[in-house]
């Protein structure tokens, strides 16, 4: 970002004022939440369908296990206190109402 001719890093709080948006956490998980959804209403042919509802098979890698986006999004659902999500994501007004 350019100010009086210096470019400086912007920050967290750069961006709020920018977009006059209070909370960008919960805007994220807004978006990550209809993802999740639109991927459950879809087609089972769909390649992103089964990739999204594959399970890896094998071991994992020794060390700090990496985070997986289910594990995120149901650590969110959890601390919502949503229950039965994926019925709830197919019906597009009922899930409206759980992301808001």
């Amino acid at each position: 970002m350019v100010e009086q001719g210096i470019w400086r890093i912007r920050t967290n709080r750069g961006f709020r004022d920018l977009y006059k948006d209070p909370d960008m956490v919960a805007d994220i998980t807004k978006k990550s939440l209809e993802l999740v959804g639109h991927v459950v209403r879809m087609d089972q042919a769909r390649i992103i369908k089964k990739i999204f509802e594959s399970k890896p098979e094998g071991r994992r890698r020794t060390g700090k296990p990496r985070l997986r986006r289910m594990e995120d999004v149901g650590k969110d659902l959890r601390e919502m206190k949503v229950k039965r999500w994926r019925h709830k994501a197919v019906d597009r007004e009922e899930w409206e109402s759980v992301i808001k």
